[in-house]
């Protein structure tokens, strides 16, 4: 089982391969913190840094994974995320809807037996990974902002025991994965959740020639097609208008049929919008999984479920 320690700043079709996997294979993600583990004691803040997105959420890979092409669909299935013992918020002067006159503070979060330690509360530890994706094959995209092609979703939802699919863009699909937090909430009002190190261990696997425009979670009991924008309206137009898609496509039914549908049974829900700031909001559109009709996607042949 391979480890992936290497280090990238950026989603990029022109990043070298640090290591090569084949379908089926299982692989372990060594990952930094999202401001690189440099917050080393509450006395450093993001101002001391001089922080930007730029040199945010590092992510470990990429990982070329042998016979992705574009147009199929790299399947993600998330196995454990171990967590340092000590994690790190920091709040910053620009982000959030209370930026205004807010000070520039770091706050370290022990760890212990589950649960993170905040003043004098227990907050259970549900590690999530906030950056996942594979690379566009247009411009670059910096680690910090999130796409079609995954990237910063700040998915809470995406953690062990959960299926990630994501379009595949360029050939070998250069999976890489990062900014780990060991607990956060629907939009991550101040723009950091309990970041942290850890050490991801994930099977990939392959759907061939399936069409897939955003990514999309799988958990146990619903599918959650994941979208952006840099406003709500965009984000939801996008998730919405790729969830009607697929669910026409599974069910057969009448694209006012499933408009319908979606508005009874379907949740909209944000998974970062921590405006004002330059990363575009990220939410998601959840569908409950439908017994009576095939898989939303199809199960990838590598994996017997």
């Amino acid at each position: 089982m391979q480890t992936i320690r290497s280090q990238v700043y950026r989603f990029s079709r022109d990043n070298e391969p640090c290591a090569r996997v084949a379908p089926g294979e299982v692989l372990v993600f060594s990952t930094l913190d999202c401001f690189s583990n440099r917050l080393t004691d509450e006395g450093v803040t993001m101002a001391t840094l001089d922080y930007g997105y730029d040199v945010a959420n590092p992510a470990a890979g990429p990982v070329y994974v042998e016979g992705a092409e574009p147009g199929d669909v790299l399947v993600v299935d998330v196995y454990d995320i171990a967590v340092a013992d000590e994690g790190t918020i920091a709040t910053d002067d620009h982000c959030g809807p209370l930026h205004e006159g807010m000070p520039y503070a770091t706050k370290k979060v022990p760890i212990r037996d589950g649960y993170a330690l905040f003043n004098e509360v227990r907050i259970p530890v549900r590690p999530m990974i906030g950056v996942i994706g594979c690379a566009p094959d247009g411009p670059d995209v910096i680690d910090g902002y999130v796409g079609s092609h995954g990237g910063n979703m700040d998915n809470r939802l995406i953690g062990a025991g959960t299926r990630l699919h994501l379009p595949v863009r360029v050939p070998g699909a250069l999976l890489q994965m990062g900014d780990v937090h060991a607990a956060m909430g629907d939009a991550e009002i101040c723009g950091t959740g309990i970041e942290i190190p850890a050490r991801i261990t994930v099977r990939v696997s392959l759907v061939k020639g399936f069409v897939l425009n955003w990514p999309v979670l799988e958990t146990a009991d619903r599918w959650y097609v994941n979208a952006c924008g840099q406003e709500y309206d965009e984000a939801c137009k996008a998730a919405s208008a790729e969830l009607h898609r697929l669910l026409s496509q599974q069910t057969g039914w009448s694209r006012a049929d499933v408009y319908m549908y979606m508005s009874v049974q379907c949740d909209l829900e944000l998974n970062q919008a921590c405006k004002p700031c330059a990363v575009p909001l990220s939410l998601r559109f959840g569908a409950p999984k439908l017994s009576q009709f095939p898989p939303l996607i199809p199960v990838p042949s590598t994996i017997v479920r």
